[in-house]
């Protein structure tokens, strides 16, 4: 990423850029076209989310640039829209492609600025269109990053295992549901019924008391054989039998909570061996980047946390610094203050929550197995000047690993303990 002057975005509004806000949909985008003044060129256009209605709005953008009245003066163009959901990304990579500088807009100050014209909090897309390309105007808006190579295939295998990780979270809520109705007393006898595979063979076969008594000590030990030979033996299903006995849960509705059962494990597994085949993914596209060693090398960071970290970050280099990699998280700290009142800081959350939630988990795992890490975080909670609580203090953890990690890859260097933290610091932490 380049250096830029605080005003970049501003500097390139000139008199000579022809600004173009787009709200886009499912089916049908709008477009509206204005000068460095806010104003606008003939009639708002509307296009359908196909190639005939992208190349209109080329067309359109050629016809503007061509105008008498113009003579010429259009020197660049910039075309801005909201990057939420995924509606925008088709016509936002055809524009790329097509040579156009193509930009962000953040949903939340459409939505805060869209009254301001008409004192109205009427909502459409045409004037929504509007409000954008006035936010443009005034040099409220970014640079979204559309990740290719290696970064654009981590990116998709960081995104669905996230949704499969919900939907894997879901089915093990749905399946402990029906085993707290029908069987609560199953987890003295099995800890964790989901993981083990006699507990699961249970589940499938005889889950509910009534039909583990009707199977008998031989039935229940030969189902448990059918999955393993010698780790469960017949102490283990005496003591279901006798926790079957003494039961409370209900008898209604058996047949079709075992029916769900059935279905519901098989999800589970399915859900089970696609987070292998991305975890291999991710191993594959993770050295593929060329920054293996360095992440690895860090105590307390795993394959799918480094591919997760590359698929949420992109490359970390495009960034200038650590620091702007926690904003892009949403870890920038904000203050509300007014008068003499005033709060204390907090982080903005305005960033990516899958990269945000991601720092977080790392943070609390290299606590507990980064000694570095651990002793920073202890420090930070035990200081005798403003102790932070747990979770902020992980939050602060979560930035200085951050930092540890450009560091390391933009200088291609392995992980030192002794560098982590710089002389001053290393002072601090001793006296504390």
């Amino acid at each position: 990423m380049e250096k830029r002057t605080k005003d970049w975005k501003l500097e390139q509004i000139t008199a000579g850029t022809l600004i173009i806000g787009v709200d886009v949909a499912k089916e049908v985008h709008w477009a509206r076209f204005i000068d460095y003044r806010g104003i606008e060129f003939g009639k708002a256009i509307r296009f359908n989310n196909i190639r005939v209605g992208f190349e209109s709005i080329i067309a359109r953008i050629e016809e503007i640039r061509n105008m008498k009245v113009l003579k010429n003066s259009i020197e660049r163009t910039i075309i801005g829209m909201e990057p939420t959901g995924h509606y925008w990304k088709a016509l936002a990579d055809y524009l790329l492609k097509a040579g156009y500088y193509v930009v962000g807009v953040n949903p939340y100050h459409t939505k805060k600025a869209k009254e301001l014209d008409d004192n109205s909090p009427t909502k459409n897309d045409k004037k929504d269109a509007m409000t954008i390309a006035k936010l443009m105007k005034d040099g409220r808006y970014f640079e979204p990053y559309l990740p290719e190579g290696v970064y654009g295939e981590l990116r998709g295998l960081t995104n669905a295992r996230v949704s499969v990780m919900k939907r894997s979270n879901a089915v093990k809520n749905t399946i402990t549901a029906i085993i707290d109705e029908h069987f609560p007393e199953i987890v003295t006898v099995f800890k964790n019924p989901l993981t083990g595979k006699a507990s699961r063979q249970i589940l499938r076969s005889c889950p509910f008391p009534v039909l583990i008594l009707e199977k008998g000590e031989v039935g229940v030990l030969a189902e448990i054989n059918k999955a393993v030979k010698k780790t469960v033996g017949l102490k283990k299903v005496r003591q279901l039998m006798a926790t079957a006995e003494t039961s409370v849960g209900v008898r209604y509705g058996m047949e079709t909570a075992k029916m769900r059962l059935g279905w519901l494990l098989d999800e589970m597994e399915l859900l089970e061996r696609q987070l292998r085949e991305l975890a291999q993914s991710m191993k594959q596209r993770l050295y593929e980047t060329g920054y293996a060693e360095q992440m690895l090398g860090i105590k307390g960071i795993g394959i799918v946390t480094a591919a997760s970290f590359f698929g949420e970050v992109g490359d970390p280099l495009r960034f200038q610094n650590a620091r702007q990699i926690s904003n892009y998280a949403g870890y920038n700290l904000v203050e509300d203050s007014s008068g003499k009142s005033k709060s204390g800081t907090v982080i903005s959350k305005r960033g990516r929550k899958h990269l945000r939630a991601l720092l977080y988990q790392m943070a609390f795992t290299m606590v507990g197995q980064n000694a570095e890490m651990k002793e920073f975080y202890k420090y930070l909670t035990t200081r005798a000047k403003n102790p932070l609580k747990k979770k902020q203090a992980l939050v602060v953890v979560s930035k200085k690993i951050v930092t540890v990690i450009y560091s390391l890859l933009k200088k291609r260097e392995t992980y030192k303990p002794i560098l982590v933290f710089g002389a001053a610091r290393r002072e601090m932490l001793l006296a504390a």
